[in-house]
């Protein structure tokens, strides 16, 4: 259960100045090694008596930086915040990252952060702050020694099935549709969430009625293919098999998530879904008609059905 916390959104709106200990970082995806910092701190700082926080940057610095895919994040900003908070995270800054915030000289980013939360400790695992990423880890310790902070790093990686964990890595499985790669490194079943919207209603016709997610156009999605997964919905949970992928069969252009929930039966245009994504069962495929698809959606029907019997 999250616990009550704050969240604003620059770190000029933090209105109570007290001792506090801080992480910063992008979090994209709240991943294992994410999670092992975050508590680590939390955990310290109830010990202590003080403040945990945590600055996450939005957009992302690459983002910024860089040119990427349209499609990138791990969560949506909504959906981090609450992954953070789930940490026990008390205070959670939003904070932008624009050019402005890109020249930030590291020894000012620290004194804002001095000047904004009282900060006695800053943790992180090897990690730099400011204008091209002058800040390393040395330099954050001699910050503290002359300004009256500590510097806490956690320099043992995580490791899932034999290799470090990162956002970068999760990405990567996700693109390829590898969930038990994604899952683990993320400690939890990776999922998405938004309201359902009217599609071209063609599952009706072949007796699979869908549910059509609109989503945020810069989350990253996995691999096209279908899906074992399970939609939350009205308080309950149903196994579902969803298609991830522009629909070539049907002459499909753009980008669709679409879940056949099982044993389902009800209008829910409009409501919000959640699909936890357990495992791909094949990659999608342009079949030679509808009846054919028609038949392999069956049959993918009845894998997503032996999945939630076990």
């Amino acid at each position: 259960m999250t616990q009550s916390f704050v969240r604003v959104t620059h770190l000029s709106e933090v209105d109570h100045k007290r001792p506090t200990y801080v992480a910063v970082g992008s979090f994209d995806g709240v991943h294992l090694g994410h999670q092992l910092l975050l508590r680590a701190m939390v955990a310290q700082a109830r010990q202590d008596g003080v403040r945990a926080a945590a600055l996450t940057f939005f957009p992302h610095p690459r983002r910024v930086l860089q040119t990427l895919p349209p499609r990138f994040y791990l969560t949506t900003l909504d959906d981090r915040v609450h992954l953070l908070a789930e940490q026990g995270i008390d205070l959670i800054i939003t904070h932008p990252f624009d050019d402005e915030v890109r020249q930030i000289r590291a020894a000012a980013f620290v004194d804002q952060l001095l000047a904004a939360l009282d900060m006695s400790q800053l943790w992180g695992g090897n990690f730099a702050l400011g204008y091209k990423r002058e800040g390393d880890v040395p330099f954050q310790r001699q910050q503290g020694e002359a300004k009256g902070f500590r510097v806490v790093t956690l320099d043992t990686l995580v490791d899932w099935d034999g290799a470090p964990v990162s956002s970068r890595r999760v990405r990567a499985a996700l693109e390829a549709g590898d969930m038990a790669e994604v899952n683990g490194c993320l400690g939890r079943t990776y999922s998405v969430r938004g309201p359902v919207v009217k599609g071209d209603q063609r599952g009706r016709t072949i007796g699979f009625p869908t549910a059509n997610l609109a989503l945020w156009d810069e989350l990253l999605l996995p691999g096209n293919g279908v899906y074992a997964t399970y939609a939350h919905v009205h308080g309950r949970r149903y196994a579902a098999a969803t298609n991830v992928g522009v629909r070539p069969t049907v002459n499909g252009a753009s980008l669709t998530v679409e879940a056949h929930l099982l044993d389902f039966d009800g209008d829910i245009y409009g409501e919000e879904v959640r699909l936890e994504f357990v495992r791909r069962i094949r990659p999608e495929t342009k079949f030679a008609g509808l009846e054919a698809l028609k038949g392999q959606i069956a049959a993918d029907v009845e894998e997503v059905r032996r999945m939630a019997r076990r």
